[in-house]
This record gives C-alpha cells, structure tokens and sequence, in this order.
C-alpha cells in the first residue's frame, strides 16, 4: 500500500511540521512559493543525477547533492499543503500547481538518473519507469474528474518513489558498484531503483485504475 494517506495525515498532526509552517506563515511565505521552492530543487537533483554518473572521483559529491536536493524537494512538498490547511487558504489553484510541480519534479528526478547512465544499457527499462510513474498518477486524479474521490492507493505512490531514491542515492555514495555485475540486468542501486518504478508504478496505474471502473 502507498505510504502517500500516512504521511499526510503524520505532516498534518506532527507539531514540528506545524511550528515550522507557521514559522513560514509568519513570514509572509505562501503555499505556492514552497511549491516553486520544491520544484526549483527538483530541477537541480535532476541535473546532478546526469552529471553524477560521469563522476571519475572515488566520492561522488554531485550524487550527494543530488540527494540533498531530493530531500529538500521532498520536505517542502510536504509541507506546501500543510501550510495551507494551517492558514486557512487551500484552494483549487494550490491544488492544481502543487500536482503539476510534482510531475514535473518527477521527471526531472527520475530522468536525471537515466540519463546520467544508472540503466545504461537498458534505457528502455527507464522509459517504461517514466510511462508508469505518469500513468499511476494521471490514474489517481482521473478518477476524481470523473467524480469519484482522488486514488492513492495501491503498491507504490509518490512519497514510495521519493524514498526509495532518497534511500539509493546515499547508499550508492558507499556501494556505488552495479551488482550482480554480470549480464544485461546489472545496475548500481539507482539503476535498480527505476527498475522496481518500472515494475510496480505500472501495476499501480492498474490497480487504481480498476479500482475505480468498478465504483463508477
């Protein structure tokens, strides 16, 4: 099941999140801004992704950046939505550009690390990745267009998908060798981090897709 329902209901109760939101609201910081904000570290993830993997240095300090950058992104998506709930001016509009931004993030963080080389060769694996992320998302919101409640659910969702590369990006810092080392299918963890996306990002757009065939 997507982790995406339990870390929004954790962001909206937390007191850390909520004092930090209001530290933001005190200060004249609006929603939207945060959203830019996560967007514009996306953007810079993404492009340390690519340059990462022609790193020739035994420590690659691009791909800590580019994990930095990720969790930066990560923290202020969470907490765009929180802060307008907190002040009282969630709308549409918000709604609308923060599910936009994350898209976009989403394919600037995950076509970074293909086209930095983590699936070479297999750069179609990496298009199928891409192809799942977008659909299991576009099946989410579909369903609300067509008057049932948003999707979440399913195998794995954005908030999966962030960790998952937070979590490989930094062991790769420390493991960055493909395994098993043999074959077409040998990739450093990153690589195999878009294999799984791949994989279960494709079998949630199915799932959230008959999930609302049958309610409509």
């Amino acid at each position: 099941m997507a982790i995406d329902p339990i870390l929004r209901a954790f962001a909206d109760k937390s007191r850390l999140v909520r004092t930090t939101v209001r530290f933001f609201a005190a200060r004249g910081i609006s929603p939207n801004s945060l959203s830019l904000l996560s967007f514009f570290f996306a953007l810079l993830a993404g492009l340390f992704f690519f340059f990462s993997g022609n790193c020739i240095y035994s420590f690659n300090f691009l791909l800590m950046l580019a994990g930095v950058f990720v969790c930066l992104n990560a923290l202020l998506d969470a907490l765009d939505g929180v802060l307008a709930r907190e002040t009282g001016i969630a709308s549409k509009k918000g709604d609308f550009l923060d599910h936009v931004i994350d898209r976009y993030s989403d394919m600037f963080i995950i076509g970074g690390i293909i086209l930095g080389g983590y699936v070479n060769p297999r750069w179609e694996i990496g298009l199928v990745a891409i192809i799942g992320v977008l659909f299991s998302s576009y099946m989410g919101t579909q369903a609300q267009a067509v008057g049932l409640s948003r999707v979440y659910g399913g195998l794995i969702g954005r908030a999966d998908r962030i960790l998952i590369i937070i979590a490989a990006t930094f062991l790769s810092l420390f493991l960055p060798d493909p395994f098993p080392g043999w074959g077409s299918l040998s990739f450093p963890l990153l690589g195999w981090a878009i294999f799984i996306f791949a994989l279960l990002c494709n079998v949630t757009a199915l799932q959230r897709f008959f999930y609302a065939w049958r309610r409509i």
